[in-house]
């Protein structure tokens, strides 16, 4: 059977950490377009689905697709559904990709798509190992940096905000020399009919705690596969990290 994939970067202007990123400036293009056409090295066909005129004419502006969506959705997942509800094109697979990684290797799309050979998986997602000389306190505990724990069939077992797992009797400077701990990067591809199904589900309770949508698709009985990266993505999430880059 022949796999057909669509790329789709869910956009807001209205970040609470740095409204109108995807509109930042980075080498004389807006950060939406460096997403976008990194994006379409890896797949045929990608949109930026968008609540804002101004995403929306930057998006034309550089050639690429747009589809306005609601101003209601409260996650990229909801969003990524209208989107594909709206496009009109059906596919087998969905990518989500968020539009504050200009950075995103198509590598890493591609190793996503490559996991839906295996009938069996509904959804994947990617994690990159910390280092093992990260700083405890800067890097691993960063609240702003979900951490997962994968199971041996390299499922997702939780997501957390915090350290996870916690290694008892070893001081924590010492616990990434010890274990290999996973960073999310939160770039999920998800079959069709799944993508409906997850769009339609209540809030959980752990999600509501953690502030994190991919609990809420464990809570309800979803399996995660997680594909390792050795290569961060570089995200720009706020004014600080734009400084950084530049």
């Amino acid at each position: 059977m022949l796999f057909r994939f669509i790329g789709i970067i869910p956009s807001r202007y209205d970040s609470a950490h740095f409204p109108g990123k995807p509109l930042v400036d980075l080498g004389g293009k807006p950060m939406i377009q460096h997403v976008y056409e990194r994006a379409k090295e890896a797949l045929e066909e990608v949109f930026v689905a968008t609540d804002d005129i101004r995403i929306e004419k930057a998006v034309k502006a550089f050639g690429g697709n747009v589809v306005m969506t609601s101003h209601k959705h409260k996650s990229g997942t909801e969003r990524c559904y209208e989107a594909y509800s709206r496009i009109g094109r059906r596919c087998n697979v969905i990518v989500n990709i968020r539009d504050d990684k200009p950075f995103i290797l198509p590598s890493q799309i591609e190793l996503l798509k490559s996991y839906f050979t295996d009938y069996s998986i509904q959804i994947a997602t990617l994690a990159t190992p910390f280092k093992a000389e990260d700083n405890f306190a800067m890097v691993l505990s960063n609240k702003n940096s979900p951490k997962v724990v994968i199971n041996k069939l390299h499922e997702a077992m939780y997501f957390s905000r915090s350290v996870i797992p916690y290694i008892r009797g070893k001081s924590h400077t010492e616990w990434s020399a010890i274990h290999t701990y996973y960073k999310h990067v939160r770039l999920y591809a998800y079959r069709s009919d799944v993508l409906k199904e997850l769009a339609h589900l209540p809030q959980s309770p752990l999600e509501i705690a953690e502030g994190l949508e991919q609990i809420r698709w464990l809570e309800y009985g979803y399996k995660i596969k997680v594909a390792i990266t050795n290569q961060d993505i570089i995200s720009i999430d706020t004014p600080k990290d734009l400084d950084a880059y530049l």
